[in-house]
């Protein structure tokens, strides 16, 4: 692996973006703020061109080759699949210059996949924003005290870490082998979130409710700060106290009008179990009933309609 000392503060730094979608732009815009200079992006379609005209007014828009040869600092902000491939393809045509500072945002990957830019003498930076991007000028404003999951070889952690405070993040060191366990948590609690509450929402509609997302609001925020604060302390609800009535209550009712959720309702509702049984919150003669329910519940799942 190349050695490079990393300066202590980064300079004031000519900015690339390699993929204007909704993360590239706002944290070029946000090093912007600090001083930095956004030199050229690269995007293909209509809406990546549009993003970049908002948050980087007059910057060029270039194709990958050419934002390289302007920036000291690239951002490769391209989907987990693409990243690979497109590092690849950078270092073998020549676009990495020694020294060039070369940051990815994925989540899933640590500094290994960009060792074929290591290897053209770039400096490796991994710097994932934990936030979810609306690709408009308020995620500048969002990522003051957001955290991002740091990758970096020692010699340059410092750096990394600077470049994220100055963009007003809160950088977390993660070890690379450790990379994929910490984005599947982050996918599980996030992502998994947004498929949940949409499935209430539905359901909370089909049962007569005008406003879902009025009464869902403050109940999930209560939720989410308590779980937050006290973790399976927070627990509470029918799987909790091992109403095992109610639980079947809701299956029944869920085969009959949504029978999509129910195998995410079971699954969720036996992890629920699990963990309330093995924090003291669910007394074990109650488990019994409540996982045979959930056991019979999966038995029927295949039947339950379409899917």
């Amino acid at each position: 692996m190349n050695e490079h000392r990393a300066p202590e503060r980064p300079a004031r730094l000519r900015v690339g973006v390699v993929g204007a979608g909704r993360v590239g732009p706002a944290l070029a815009a946000a090093l912007a703020l600090a001083g930095h200079q956004p030199v050229a992006a690269s995007g293909v379609s209509d809406a990546s061109r549009r993003r970049a005209a908002e948050l980087l007014p007059g910057v060029p828009l270039l194709d990958p080759a050419g934002v390289l040869a302007r920036a000291e600092l690239v951002l490769l902000t391209v989907p987990d699949d693409a990243l690979p491939e497109l590092v690849s393809r950078l270092a073998e045509t020549g676009a990495v210059r020694p020294g060039q500072l070369i940051a990815h945002t994925s989540g899933r990957y640590g500094t290994a996949v960009l060792d074929p830019a290591l290897r053209a003498g770039a400096l490796p930076l991994a710097l994932h924003p934990v936030m979810t991007f609306t690709g408009t000028s308020v995620d500048v404003q969002r990522l003051a005290g957001c955290s991002f999951g740091v990758t970096a070889p020692e010699e340059l952690r410092l750096a990394a870490e600077a470049l994220v405070i100055e963009m007003g993040g809160e950088p977390e060191y993660i070890a690379e082998e450790a990379r994929p366990l910490y984005h599947a948590a982050l996918a599980l609690g996030a992502n998994y979130l947004v498929t949940l509450v949409a499935q209430a929402q539905e359901l909370l509609r089909a049962s007569g409710v005008g406003a879902p997302d009025r009464m869902l609001g403050p109940l999930l925020g209560a939720a989410l700060d308590n779980a937050l604060r006290s973790g399976d302390a927070a627990l509470t609800g029918p799987v909790a106290r091992g109403d095992a009535g109610t639980v079947a209550a809701h299956l029944a009712e869920l085969r009959r009008h949504a029978p999509h959720t129910v195998s995410g309702y079971v699954a969720m509702a036996r992890a629920t179990a699990d963990r309330a049984l093995a924090h003291g919150l669910l007394k074990p003669e109650l488990a019994e009933d409540l996982l045979e329910v959930l056991s019979d519940a999966s038995s029927a799942a295949p039947g339950d309609g379409p899917r």
